[in-house]
């Protein structure tokens, strides 16, 4: 297994994320863990227990208190933008699906990751600016300290955006196209990758 603390009983804590040994076909993720590229990971803090069942032994992490929730790979979040350059967007994941996290982490949104064609074309400042709350999907995990994101679909971009034109304003920007958000009061434009949400009107006509 990965290292790990150890307490006075001398059993194994783990972290979230936490890699904690390989997967086989008689080594086998359980309650808590997950199986990614042939390794064993944590999805929560706790304590690394073996049960064996069937010839197999199931690696399990048990929560010792209340179960902490972290994002893993394939999972839908919630992220607010922190910083934009040209490679990439710094943001702070805030929930996943419906559930809000205990606390933020740390996310990566690299250039090749915002669209699923056209990837050279990307400009990141065109897509996406601070203060931005985006949908995003959860990237396999690589890197223990940082998540990375991705928006390459047309669910997944800008939700929630308020342009530095619109202030003192302060109003949210509403959809124009699938590049563009519109201030409603100010009527400016600015670029995004914007998420395609249908909206609840369009969802009762649907079903009606």
């Amino acid at each position: 297994m990965a290292a790990s603390n150890k307490n006075t009983q001398g059993a194994l804590i783990c972290l979230p994320g936490q890699r904690l040994c390989l997967s086989s076909e008689t080594t086998v993720a359980g309650p808590g863990t997950f199986e990614r590229q042939g390794y064993i990971y944590s999805t929560l803090a706790g304590i690394v227990k073996t049960k064996e069942k069937d010839n197999s032994t199931y690696i399990e992490v048990e929560c010792a208190g209340k179960p902490l929730l972290v994002p893993v790979g394939g999972d839908l979040v919630t992220a607010r933008v922190t910083l934009v350059n040209q490679r990439f967007a710094r943001c702070s994941l805030l929930s996943v699906a419906n559930h809000i996290l205990d606390q933020p982490y740390r996310a990566i949104l690299r250039k090749e990751d915002v669209r699923a064609t056209e990837k050279d074309r990307v400009d990141m400042v065109k897509c996406y600016k601070p203060g931005d709350i985006i949908l995003a999907r959860v990237l396999p995990l690589t890197d223990l300290t940082c998540y990375q994101i991705s928006t390459a679909e047309n669910e997944l971009g800008v939700v929630s955006a308020i342009s530095d034109e619109c202030r003192p304003y302060g109003e949210l920007m509403v959809p124009y196209s699938w590049t563009e958000m519109q201030c409603p009061r100010t009527l400016i434009r600015e670029p995004r990758k914007v998420a395609k949400v249908l909206s609840e009107r369009f969802v009762k006509s649907e079903q009606d």
